[in-house]
Parts: C-alpha cells; sequence; structure tokens
C-alpha cells in the first residue's frame, strides 16, 4: 500500500499523521484497488471513487432523469421519491458491503495488534462507505437538485436543503446496519454470531426495498398527494419520509408537521451514530476477535457422507451432474453457500431485494380484479426469478480464499467450463428452484387460477440463458476472484438492470397474450432461448485458462 496515490502525501518528519486520517487513506486506496495485487498496475490503478465507479456513476445519473416527472409536484412529494429510492440504493450497498468492509479476518489480525482504538478504526471504515454512499447518492440526485427549485413549492434553497438530509441519510442508513451488528455481538454468543450477521444483512436489504417502495405508492393514491397529519400518522414510520421533511420544512411549505419529521430525521441519526460509535463501539473490536478464533467444534459422523453427497446420488442430480469436476465443483460451491460466512454475507442480502420486490409487487396488486394487471404481475414475477442465476454466478466468483482457486489451473482441465457447469447447477438447484416454488405458490394461492402460471413460461424459458451470461468472456469461475467493495456499488445498477429487462419480457409475453400470439411468442422466445444457449455454452466449451503473467 506504500505507493498508493491515496496517501502518497507524507507527513512532516518531526510530526506523525494522525491516526484516523492514515486509516480512512488506507481503507480507501484498499477499496479503490482490491485486495489482490494479480494483473494490477499503477499506470491504470483508480485514484478516485469516481474513476473507480464512473460507469454506475452515469447510470444512476441517468435514472435521475426519471425525477422530471416529478416537476408539477410539491416538494415533500418530490423529496418522498428521491429519498425513498436513494434509501433503497444505499441500504442495499451499505448493508451488502459492510460485512466485506468491517470483518475482515486478515486485516483484523494485523490491526489490532496496533494502538488503535476500535472507535477509530470503526469511524475509518463508516468514512469510507458513507463517501461512496454519497457518490451515488449524488449522481441519482444530480436531477432532482435542479428540479426542486422548479417544483410547485420549490426554491433556490432547495439544492442546499436536499444535500443536507442526504448526507444525515447516508449516516443513518450506515449507522444503522453498524448498530444492528453490534447488538448481534452483544445479545449472542460466537456459535450464533456468522449466521445472525447474514440473516441481519437480509433483513436491512429487504427493510431498505420494502420502505422505498411502499411510501411513494401510497402517497401517490387517489387524486392528490398523501402528506403527514394525524390521519396518515405511519408516515413517521419511514424513514425516507423523515429526510423528506428536511427539505420540506427548509425549501418547500415549512409546516409544521414537516419539522416534525425532520426533527424525527435528525434525532434518529444523531442516535444512531452514538450508539454506533460511542455506547456500542467496544463490541465492534469484540466482534473482530471473535470472528477470528479458531473454535473446534465436534463433527457427527453420519453414514454415507454428507447430505449434499446423498443428494448426488440421487436421480435427477445423478444423471443432471455425472461428470467428476463438475461433481466436484457443485458440491464445493454448495459447501460454501451453506458454511462460509464470506460468502453468504454476499450472496443472500444481494439476493435479498430480488425476492421483496417481485413480493411487495404481487402483495400490492392482491386487491386488483384487473385480468391483464394480474397476468403482467406473474409475467413480472417469472422474468425476476430467471435473473436469478445470473446474479447468483456473478457473486459466487468473489471469495476470500480465492488464491486456493489456482489449483483449478493445476489440475488436468482444459478450461473452466466444468467448473462453471457444475456452480451453475448449484445455483439453480439452491437458490433458483426455492424462489421458483415460493413464487409460484403466491400466484396459486389468493385465487386458485392454475391458468395464471401460464404466464411463468417466459421467465423459466429465460433461465438457462441467464445462468450462461456470466460466463461471457471467461468470466463467472466460482470462487476465483478476490473480494472487492466496489463491485457491491454496482450492485443497485444491476438491480435497475434486472428491472427494466424484467419488465420489457412481462410486457411483450403480455401484448402477445392481449392479441391471441401467446404461444407463437413462446416459440418464438424458446427458438431465440436456444440459439443463445448453444453460442454461449461452445462459447464457454472453447475458453482456455488465462495467463496469470
Amino acid at each position: 500500500m506504500s505507493d498508493a496515490p491515496a496517501i502518497s502525501s507524507p507527513a512532516a518528519p518531526d510530526q506523525a499523521p494522525a491516526p484516523d486520517k492514515t486509516l480512512r487513506l488506507l481503507f480507501l486506496t484498499q477499496f479503490l484497488r482490491g485486495r489482490s495485487s494479480r494483473g494490477l498496475q499503477r499506470q491504470t490503478a483508480p485514484k478516485s471513487v469516481s474513476q473507480k465507479l464512473a460507469l454506475t456513476l452515469v447510470f444512476y445519473a441517468l435514472f435521475g432523469l426519471v425525477t422530471i416527472s416529478f416537476i408539477t409536484q410539491p416538494v415533500f412529494a418530490l423529496s418522498v421519491y428521491l429519498h425513498a429510492m436513494t434509501f433503497m440504493f444505499l441500504g442495499m450497498f451499505v448493508a451488502a458491503s459492510a460485512g466485506e468492509v468491517l470483518f475482515n479476518k486478515e486485516e483484523a489480525d494485523i490491526l489490532l495488534h496496533r494502538p488503535i482504538t476500535p472507535s477509530a478504526m470503526l469511524w475509518a471504515k463508516i468514512r469510507v462507505l458513507v463517501e461512496v454512499s454519497l457518490w451515488l447518492a449524488g449522481a441519482f440526485n444530480l436531477v432532482g437538485l435542479i428540479v426542486g427549485v422548479f417544483a410547485v413549492n420549490g426554491n433556490w434553497w432547495f439544492p442546499l436543503a436536499h444535500a443536507l438530509s442526504t448526507v444525515l441519510e447516508a449516516l443513518f442508513c450506515a449507522g444503522s446496519v453498524v448498530v444492528v451488528y453490534q447488538l448481534c455481538f452483544r445479545w449472542f454468543g460466537r456459535q450464533r454470531l456468522e449466521g445472525l450477521i447474514t440473516t441481519s444483512q437480509v433483513i436491512v436489504s429487504i427493510g431498505a426495498v420494502v420502505s422505498s417502495q411502499l411510501l411513494p405508492q401510497l402517497m401517490f393514491r387517489g387524486n392528490g398527494v398523501l402528506g403527514f397529519a394525524w390521519r396518515s400518522w405511519w408516515i413517521a414510520l419511514l424513514p425516507p419520509a423523515w429526510f423528506a421533511g428536511i427539505d420540506d420544512a427548509l425549501a418547500g411549505t415549512g409546516d409544521r408537521n414537516s419539522w416534525v419529521l425532520a426533527l424525527i430525521a435528525a434525532a434518529a441519526t444523531a442516535l444512531v451514530i452514538w450508539a454506533a460509535f460511542g455506547k456500542l463501539a467496544h463490541d465492534y473490536e469484540t466482534g473482530l476477535q471473535t470472528l477470528g478464533e479458531t473454535v473446534s467444534k465436534r463433527q457427527k459422523i453420519r453414514e454415507g457422507g454428507p447430505w449434499i453427497d446423498r443428494l448426488l446420488d440421487l436421480p435427477p442430480l445423478r444423471w443432471w451432474v455425472r461428470d467428476p469436476v463438475e461433481r466436484a465443483s457443485f458440491l464445493l460451491v454448495a459447501a460454501y453457500l451453506v458454511r462460509d460466512r464470506d460468502v453468504k454475507l454476499r450472496v443472500y442480502p444481494g439476493l435479498a431485494p430480488f425476492l421483496a420486490m417481485p413480493i411487495l409487487f404481487m402483495i400490492q396488486g392482491h386487491d386488483l380484479k384487473d385480468e391483464w394487471f394480474a397476468a403482467f404481475r406473474v409475467a413480472f414475477v417469472a422474468a425476476y426469478v430467471g435473473l436469478i442465476p445470473l446474479l447468483g454466478m456473478s457473486m459466487l466468483q468473489y471469495s476470500q480464499q480465492w488464491q486456493a482457486s489456482d489449483i483449478f489451473r493445476a489440475a488436468p482441465i482444459r478450461g473452466p467450463a466444468p467448473l462453471y457447469h457444475g456452480a451453475r447447477r448449484a445455483v439453480l438447484c439452491f437458490l433458483t428452484l426455492p424462489l421458483l416454488l415460493i413464487f409460484a405458490a403466491l400466484v396459486w394461492l389468493p385465487s386458485h387460477d392454475s391458468s395464471q402460471l401460464l404466464m411463468l413460461i417466459p421467465g423459466l424459458i429465460a433461465i438457462p440463458v441467464y445462468a450462461l451470461v456470466p460466463s461471457v468472456a471467461g468470466g463467472g469461475i466460482p470462487l476465483s476472484l478476490p473480494t472487492e467493495e466496489a463491485k457491491s456499488a454496482g450492485r443497485g445498477t444491476a438491480m435497475i438492470v434486472a428491472t427494466l429487462s424484467g419488465l420489457a419480457l412481462a410486457a411483450l409475453a403480455l401484448c402477445a397474450r392481449a392479441i391471441g400470439l401467446f404461444w407463437w411468442f413462446i416459440g418464438l422466445e424458446a427458438a431465440i432461448a436456444a440459439g443463445l444457449y448453444v453460442l454461449l455454452w461452445r462459447s464457454l466449451e472453447r475458453t482456455r485458462w488465462e495467463s496469470l503473467e
């Protein structure tokens, strides 16, 4: 790290650099360059967050153009939308990245032996998370800052008010995740700690998505815009409304109720920061030490080997996974999905929003009697499920034990194809299939109308193609790349692209059904999917190992 651009300014010979500043620069450089030096060149290494996340920031800014449609709305309605979407993006990023940033075993082995207070190390890491969060939030809210000036009751103070509320929102998101972890450390023992960390990340991710989607839709029901009042007291339970209250209080109506929400936002942020960096900071050090310990467990000897091995010996998996290399890759990925803390912290929180959004979509439209909208919901959910293997394979590329993947190259395997096929089938079996059954039950149980299940077919046809997409250009090799927190920043972009893709496929299926060409559409989609599947399969089979130099 000594040659990192981010820490190239040496301190004066007679003055040692401040520990908090040094730690912040260290973690920022690690974020920019990752944890591996393989393939890293000093000339091309990113030197700032904007350079590292340039494409993601551009996409967020383009998505922010949707805000123009709110120019005829009051400031509070505009701010609710902006803060709801920002809360979702920041919540997803912080929840998915916090486990990788806060709890790294190798890092703790070095830093915990130095005279560094737990609060200093924690604050340095959170500063980096907040800094990256503000870049993402700033890109998305760039257009909104201008639209707010020309809103119904907006003025030139809106950009300053919204910038202030966005900074508080980023601090609240980061601090809330830290508090959840620290409470897990304090209340539960080591045996349950790692599983609880994963569970808490999943809950935070789902909570961010649900709160960001519910509030705008509930506010814009009917002919007008619902505001915070005694009859709509529940708005005060949703964090995006708190920070929208700051905008409306300072640069909107200045209504008393908006000031109440603004005070709630300030108090909640102050409380979270005090708890995270004051009251519970010592629990962070305890948690690092606990996670770094090696605890021996009594292993139960079971006849017939592990359950995964026995499962593979049964049909249809016995027929589906016949190649020994594919079988080994299947078992390896399945074991990591069940046991490895690092992989669980990345995969399950990353997939949680994709589980929450279709369920929320189905529940919100449950009381609607429109047959076409009901069919669209089912088609959209099916298309969403098809994206699960794509996202799962993309996230399974990364591991803190990535150096061990060099054994793949030492083995007598011509290329990564059998490893990818085994991992792909494990993802389909343990991630995609359970979610598909859950969504099929959500479709069928409310109305017991089996005809709606036909709209699942377009999404099912797309699943094999989506599962091979990460293999393009030799990617998708399981557990072969070092963990980089920057990868988490692009998950919001991936979610937007996935949503648009699901909407497009669902809309096409619905249009085909409306004009009586549904089965023709299914045949055409199947033919296109089969062609793409063959092309991707052959490309993967021709892929050879890249040089390590």
